[in-house]
């Protein structure tokens, strides 16, 4: 089974044909286009290995946008003995769920 490594969002991805994932938000684009990952660190497809420095040249990755969200609230609690010193903080990360069509 082909599958490649893909930076995106300042975080790399193991994606194959017919995975979906979330991702950082991705800007200008709408739902159900296609969008073309260029930056394609690795490609193995079951017998060889092609490794790029640091990406593969002419490869690419294309992907359909599915959704677009926020995920779960992440609950941040600073907190300073002796100081009376409380802060909470919370947020909510942009995703944007893709599927991928070919490798």
């Amino acid at each position: 089974m082909t599958f490649a490594v893909v930076e995106t969002g300042g975080k790399q991805y193991r994606v194959s044909e017919g995975s979906v994932l979330r991702v950082e938000k991705i800007e200008g684009n709408k739902i159900g286009e296609t969008v073309v990952f260029d930056k394609v660190l690795l490609i193995d497809d079951g017998t060889t290995t092609k490794i790029g420095t640091p990406y593969l040249e002419g490869a690419t990755v294309e992907v359909t946008l599915v959704e677009e969200g926020k995920d779960k609230k992440i609950k941040i609690m600073r907190y300073r003995a002796k100081s009376r010193y409380k802060r909470r903080l919370g947020h909510r990360q942009l995703y944007t769920k893709v599927s991928v069509k070919k490798v």
